[in-house]
């Protein structure tokens, strides 16, 4: 049997409970302190059947700030949600974040309920209204019904009642896709019967005597009873509210933020790619890597939030963004989360991979391959992933698909040549050749360009051509191979390159160099060779360049390393004061020597001193 579930938003003490006790009788505020405060702290649960005899549980929120998270566990799986705002108060900032975490869970419906109507005169209340109507528009309730009631007379009950049933009429059963997943909202043990779960059921059907498994933790128990709304009984369709007697595990091993679901079905995700939106009322542009804490169902974790194709999210914007857990969750593709601050909740959206690599950012093949991954054939998708770099045959398969389907579509693709199998590692052809190809072509470009350098540096190759660093080192050992290219030290160059020095460019080379050792520890700054062949000569180790008009004879620079490193072994560090006086030169070669050293990750800079690393 399909049934909805009804979720209750909005602001602390605007009547949510109380509205819910109205509606069906029952109070979903289970905990003594609950009671005793009259504050609601975690979920409620309640259910109610409607006027055309359609049975729907109800999930209550708290509207505390302090316990957004709490709220944020009852919101998913919700089809319908209750915006409740006060008449004596009107719409409030939890009013505006419950609003804007329902739009970013993509909540198919909702009303709002204008509660405690009998404090306040009518005329007040159209105020209230129409205050509503402003902080709705461009939102998801936008020209929702706005119902009015007052729970402690029952005066706008029935009407309620009503319009969740009209709403509900044209809101989609939850989709049936074999694999269920309870997200854990609830973990305790009753006499007799032990362990007992509850939650939102998801994606799939739930039967007693059914073996499940735990995520994350992959533990396995077994369900020895279903009950919905306190009813027992022997299966469980998607979107119902369900509790889960299960056997073979204890309540100590299960946790809010844990999934049941069908063994091998739920991965736990460390990385998750997602579409993501700003909330209108972002704050500050959240920024690329910045700290964040990611809510998906009832699991939360602290993350590092990647954006893929820009520096900053704006108030309102879209992106495509990586975010990287602290912890992992049992999340899946096209599941919602919610990115939070400390404070405040910044942004969501949908999830459209897990445990991806890492992307390279602004690179529009990635780009573009995340925009098509939910749609598409099991090949489509596989050939995407392998496009935009190697993958490890047990990481290739996205969480989600059908498992025979996808096998098949890589066997296929392996067949025709478009994906090459070595071991474990999957690659596809056209990448692998293309990528080579574009080594080379780079290498020759960087050296005509610069045609006194010994080799094309392999960060600019790597970094001109958007490669990842285990993508970029496959490419370049099938270059290799092939002769494209040759390794050169640090860097790459066509095979037996060498670049040569014109008789002029000698002249200046060996004028410059009895220059910089005849001024030794304080050399000329006033006629450094043109770059390319100061390059040339930092390249061969003849100087060293600090990169502030600074250049050393290597010999000499190494002398100065030496004595430096030396004195601070001695009296446990050194000052720009000290190295001056050392050498007897003056600050401003002082500086750019130990600047230099701190570059090259021989010393450490610790406020005005110096100590090795």
């Amino acid at each position: 049997m399909f049934m909805h579930v009804i979720g209750t938003a909005g602001h602390v003490d605007h009547g949510k409970s109380t509205l819910v006790k109205a509606l069906t009788g029952i109070d979903p505020d289970r905990l003594r302190e609950e009671k005793e405060r009259g504050l609601t702290i975690d979920l409620g649960f309640a259910w109610l059947d409607l006027p055309s005899g359609r049975e729907v549980s109800i999930v209550d929120v708290p509207g505390h700030e302090r316990f957004i998270k709490n709220m944020l566990a009852g919101a998913g799986g919700v089809d319908l949600a209750l915006l409740v705002v006060a008449a004596d108060e009107g719409p409030m900032p939890q009013t505006r974040e419950h609003l804007a975490i329902l739009d970013l869970l993509d909540i198919p419906a909702g009303l709002v309920v204008i509660t405690r109507t009998d404090l306040v005169e009518a005329e007040y209340v159209d105020l209230v209204e129409a205050e509503l109507e402003d902080v709705l528009a461009g939102s998801r309730l936008q020209g929702a019904p706005i119902l009015r009631v007052c729970p402690p007379s029952g005066e706008g009950i029935e009407s309620l009642k009503l319009a969740i049933d009209r709403a509900l009429d044209a809101t989609p059963p939850k989709r049936d896709l074999g694999r269920p997943r309870l997200p854990i909202d609830r973990a305790f043990t009753i006499q007799g019967f032990g362990v007992v779960v509850t939650g939102t059921l998801v994606d799939g059907a739930l039967m007693v005597g059914q073996e499940i498994e735990l995520q994350p933790g992959g533990q396995r128990a077994r369900i020895r009873g279903l009950q919905r709304h306190r009813a027992k009984v022997d299966r469980l369709e998607p979107g119902t509210r369900a509790a889960v007697n299960l056997s073979g595990i204890r309540v100590e091993d299960i946790r809010r933020g844990m999934v049941v679901a069908a063994p091998g079905s739920v991965v736990p995700a460390r990385v998750l790619d997602v579409r993501i939106r700003a909330t209108p009322m972002l704050p500050h542009p959240l920024a690329h890597d910045a700290g964040v804490t990611v809510l998906s169902a009832t699991a939360e974790s602290e993350a590092r939030i990647r954006l893929l194709d820009r520096d900053a999210l704006v108030a309102g914007e879209e992106a495509w963004a990586q975010l990287v857990l602290d912890q992992p969750i049992p999340a899946l593709p096209r599941d919602h989360c919610i990115v939070r601050t400390p404070n405040d909740t910044v942004a969501g959206g949908v999830i459209v991979e897990v445990n991806a690599r890492r992307h390279r950012r602004n690179h529009a093949p990635t780009l573009n391959a995340l925009s098509r991954l939910l749609q598409g054939t099991p090949r489509d998708r596989l050939l995407d992933r392998l496009l935009a770099g190697p993958a490890l045959r047990a990481d290739v398969a996205r969480p989600g698909d059908d498992g025979d389907a996808a096998a098949a579509a890589l066997e296929s693709l392996i067949a025709d040549g478009a994906v090459i199998a070595s071991g474990g590692l999957l690659v596809a052809s056209a990448w692998l050749g293309a990528q080579a190809a574009r080594v080379s072509a780079a290498v020759a470009e960087y050296l005509q360009a610069n045609p006194l350098r010994l080799a094309a540096p392999r960060e600019h190759v790597r970094s001109s051509l958007r490669l990842d660093a285990a993508g970029f080192d496959l490419v370049v050992g099938q270059a290799v191979t092939a002769g494209a290219v040759a390794e050169a030290g640090s860097g790459l160059a066509p095979p037996g390159y060498q670049p040569l020095l014109t008789p002029a460019q000698q002249r200046e080379a060996d004028t410059f160099m009895a220059s910089i050792q005849a001024g030794r520890f304080s050399p000329p700054t006033d006629r450094l060779p043109e770059a390319p062949l100061l390059a040339y000569l930092a390249e061969s180790r003849a100087v060293v360049d600090t990169g502030t008009g600074v250049v050393f004879d290597a010999a000499i620079f190494t002398e100065m390393m030496d004595v430096t490193r030396g004195h601070i072994r001695e009296r446990g560090s050194i000052s720009l004061a000290e190295v001056r006086d050392l050498f007897g030169t003056s600050r401003k070669y002082a500086q750019a020597f130990l600047e230099h050293l701190d570059a090259l990750h021989v010393t450490r800079r610790n406020g005005d001193t110096r100590t090795l690393r």
